[in-house]
């Protein structure tokens, strides 16, 4: 019985041959991340352990950047309690908001360098599974298992089954990544991968970019995944030989390939050319419908940025909707880069200047109103229509409010107009 992609990366990880559907390992880790709110109860539950140091200082991420720039008190104090614990154990990747190469934790990770194809990461944090983009396993975690992981350098797995998502043809320009993972989850809901491994392949993936890639692998864990995973191509390896350049040129990485013979609870076969622009309705991914096919939704707000929609080719996309034209009277937009080296590109392109001209606000790279932390919180009763990564009750501020997840170009498109609709409206 042969093995699926995410299947072997764990075995060889617990140095296993081989290893089935439901089996308990413990695997060795290659990367331990958590953030400004995941953290500071890590750090309390590390102390406890009485072990002195981390395991490995190169192999732990520390990202301040859900809070950040700091919001209050409170989250200066968490900042804060990060800041000494990285400094005192000497973590090498320790990322202070502004420094270059800072930014939104499953963006700038790979910007960095730190995952490479075949990697085991833990992060605490759910969208940690944005990394399988790259052919790594990738998996979110809590604070009490990052705080044995930095301890360590282990933790405990059971084996997931697997879904099999085969991808044909090619997507039709508008459509992107976003669109297809809405589509996905819309087709088998919120739990139809409950701890299970999304597992892409088929000749169509070809022709999803890094960016797509990234983005469905975000948001794996919004259909219940345990992780997503890609399998490695000339795309894959262009990204990490400019990204991971020491890694990539010392082959510093393993490329894992499915067995012909693995095993998946199920196969779906998915024509990209016939997904259409996606957007999900309040309070769940799942309620995805197609652009075009629904009555018209007013809007109050737009945000274009975050861990799953806020690349340069996202900021692109964004301000080819934007140049020339200006954002509708009464709509707030928000644009969030997710990363330094990401708002210096857009600063090199005039991307900003076609931002600013047309109405919009540009923040610091944050997380900031994905979780209805700052810098766009929703009132009783307003709309958004984001790019983020959910739209649960209460996501992004008022319980009252409501959330309305889409691509870049659908987002920027219904800031124009004042309700949700395709570009070429």
């Amino acid at each position: 019985m042969g093995m699926t992609m995410t299947q072997k990366i764990l075995a060889n990880h617990a140095g296993l041959d081989h290893v089935n559907a439901g089996q308990l390992i413990e695997a060795d880790l290659d990367l331990v991340l958590g953030n400004d709110i995941t953290t500071p109860p890590a750090v309390k539950e590390f102390a406890k352990t009485g072990i002195n140091e981390v395991f490995d200082r190169n192999k732990v991420a520390i990202v301040p950047d859900h809070f950040t720039p700091n919001k209050d008190i409170k989250s200066a104090e968490q900042c804060k309690m990060i800041r000494e614990f990285a400094r005192d154990k000497g973590i090498v990747n320790y990322f202070e908001q502004g420094e270059p190469g800072m930014g939104i934790e499953h963006v700038i990770l790979p910007e960095n360098g730190l995952v490479v194809p075949g990697a085991a990461i833990i992060g605490a944090d759910s969208h940690t599974c944005t990394y399988g983009a790259l052919g790594a396993f990738a998996t979110g975690v809590g604070s009490t298992d990052m705080a044995c992981a930095m301890a360590t350098g282990k933790t405990w797995f059971r084996i997931p089954e697997a879904i099999s998502f085969v991808l044909k043809n090619s997507l039709r320009s508008p459509v992107s990544g976003k669109d297809l993972i809405l589509h996905i989850i819309g087709m088998i809901g919120v739990d139809g991968a409950l701890y299970k491994s999304m597992e892409f392949s088929g000749e169509g993936v070809a022709s999803l970019t890094m960016d797509d890639r990234f983005t469905i692998a975000n948001m794996a864990i919004e259909a219940g995944a345990k992780n997503g995973i890609f399998p490695v191509d000339e795309r894959t390896l262009d990204y990490i030989s400019e990204y991971a350049t020491e890694r990539y040129d010392a082959g510093d990485y393993k490329v894992y390939e499915a067995d012909d013979d693995a095993v998946y609870e199920r196969v779906i076969e998915i024509d990209l050319a016939e997904v259409k622009l996606t957007v999900a309705f309040p309070h769940l991914p799942e309620n995805a419908k197609v652009v075009g096919t629904f009555d018209r939704v007013n809007i109050d707000q737009a945000v274009i940025g975050s861990c799953t929609n806020g690349r340069v080719s996202d900021m692109r996309e964004a301000a080819r909707i934007l140049k020339g034209k200006r954002v509708a009277k009464g709509v707030r937009c928000i644009i969030l880069p997710g990363s330094q080296r990401v708002y210096l590109q857009c600063l090199r392109e005039g991307l900003l200047e076609i931002f600013v001209e047309a109405g919009a606000v540009v923040s610091a790279p944050t997380c900031g109103p994905c979780l209805g932390g700052h810098m766009g919180i929703l009132a009783s009763g307003e709309k958004c229509v984001s790019t983020t990564n959910r739209n649960f009750v209460g996501r992004m501020g008022h319980v009252d409010s409501e959330v309305y997840l889409a691509s870049p170009v659908v987002a920027a498109a219904s800031a124009i107009n004042g309700y949700i609709c395709a570009p070429d409206k």
